[in-house]
């Protein structure tokens, strides 16, 4: 999971620390405020193979926390127990087919829109 955010914060960080943003400061009304930089997040992330790998191995339980943060935008930290469970999910996903080269992969930690969900009240 740590390769797919360190892809994604290589390829995509513009768009990440945009939406980070704006659902930090829209703790209420994010869904909607920052529907498009989601949008522009995933477009962007959705190129890569091994995010497209963990997605469609892990599509359930992606579904099932977006679903909470959909009925609870109020208080996405309540949400924590599906993403544990999605992150748990990715751990586990098998990207030895995927070709992805080592040397393509940061080694600097991320802060990722949903942990940004999940600090911010």
């Amino acid at each position: 999971m740590q390769a797919a955010m360190d892809i994604t914060a290589k390829y995509c960080h513009k768009e990440m620390e945009e939406y980070g943003s704006c659902v930090a400061s829209n703790p209420s009304t994010w869904q909607q405020t920052c529907h498009e930089l989601k949008m522009k997040v995933a477009q962007c992330t959705s190129s890569h193979p091994v995010i497209q790998k963990i997605r469609e191995d892990c599509s359930k339980e992606f579904v099932e926390f977006e679903r909470c943060l959909r009925e609870n935008q109020d208080k996405p930290a309540s949400c924590s127990p599906h993403v544990a469970r999605f992150l748990g999910c990715a751990e586990t996903v098998d990207l030895s087919g995927v070709g992805l080269d080592q040397s393509q992969i940061l080694s600097r930690n991320v802060v990722t829109p949903t942990q940004t969900l999940l600090t911010t009240q």
